[in-house]
């Protein structure tokens, strides 16, 4: 099967992580990946771990409109203009009390998570658009339930994140694209390890779920009809019961369950 004909997934944050799970469950069952990264080193060498048979490796930050444009590019060129799926997957974290941490850290948050994605949805749409049965994939996290202390900016993005697909899924729907999210509570990621494990309520909850999880969930929402697929997945048993919780329980409850996780 060529290039052209076969199915094609976009990732960002490709080289580790969810994004690298992602990419490797799809070029497993024969779609061809564009892996991007601001780790140009590592998604070069999952090219050549995988071939350009099955992938094309790409500098991609996504704060960057014109390298969102020159990624983009270079893969439409390979696939023939085929976009099946787009990951947005790039994202950081800050974990410390809100006026601790620098104001610039906060702001190349924003600019990661939530403009970052912005510019994906926007750039990759005519590609989306010209490809029957695409979709938008975008993570999300269980921290866009509740605020979570010590993760301000990084669950207002995902709040943010949340919206914006809901509001995508809606517009979209007439050029046939469906844009959807997932949502996990933490995941053995290198970020979750290095960062948000210093968070109390990480301690108080474990980490549970393993990048492979988030891919199984995202590989579902590839391929399924679209017509049955919720706007937003949860993933893991844990997220799943604070969400139930939080629809059921009153404002004050959830505000204090989120306080003691976090040792407020």
């Amino acid at each position: 099967m060529s290039t052209a004909t076969r199915p094609t997934l976009f990732v960002t944050g490709a080289a580790a992580g969810i994004g690298r799970a992602v990419a490797e469950r799809f070029m497993q069952a024969g779609w061809f990946v564009g892996l991007c990264d601001v780790d140009e080193q590592g998604v070069q060498a999952m090219q050549r771990q995988w071939g350009p048979e099955k992938c094309i490796a790409t500098h991609l930050d996504v704060t960057s409109p014109e390298g969102w444009c020159e990624a983009l590019a270079v893969f439409e060129r390979v696939t023939g203009g085929r976009l099946d799926v787009l990951f947005n997957n790039a994202g950081i974290a800050v974990t410390a009390p809100f006026e601790q941490a620098d104001l610039a850290r906060h702001h190349r948050l924003i600019d990661i998570n939530l403009k970052g994605l912005v510019n994906g949805c926007h750039l990759a749409f005519p590609l989306l658009k010209n490809t029957p049965g695409s979709r938008v994939i975008n993570m999300c996290s269980a921290s866009a339930l509740y605020g979570q202390p010590e993760l301000a900016s990084y669950s207002a993005t995902k709040a943010a994140v949340r919206s914006l697909t809901e509001a995508l899924d809606i517009e979209w729907r007439r050029h046939g694209i469906r844009v959807l999210d997932v949502l996990p509570l933490f995941v053995n990621t290198a970020m979750v390890t290095n960062e948000v494990s210093r968070m109390k309520t990480v301690s108080t909850l474990g980490v549970r779920l393993g990048p492979q999880d988030v891919a199984a969930v995202v590989w579902r929402l590839a391929t399924a009809p679209a017509g049955g697929l919720p706007t937003h997945s949860l993933v893991g048993w844990q997220t799943k019961l604070f969400a139930l919780l939080s629809k059921l329980s009153p404002d004050f409850m959830n505000r204090l369950v989120t306080a003691r996780m976090a040792g407020y």
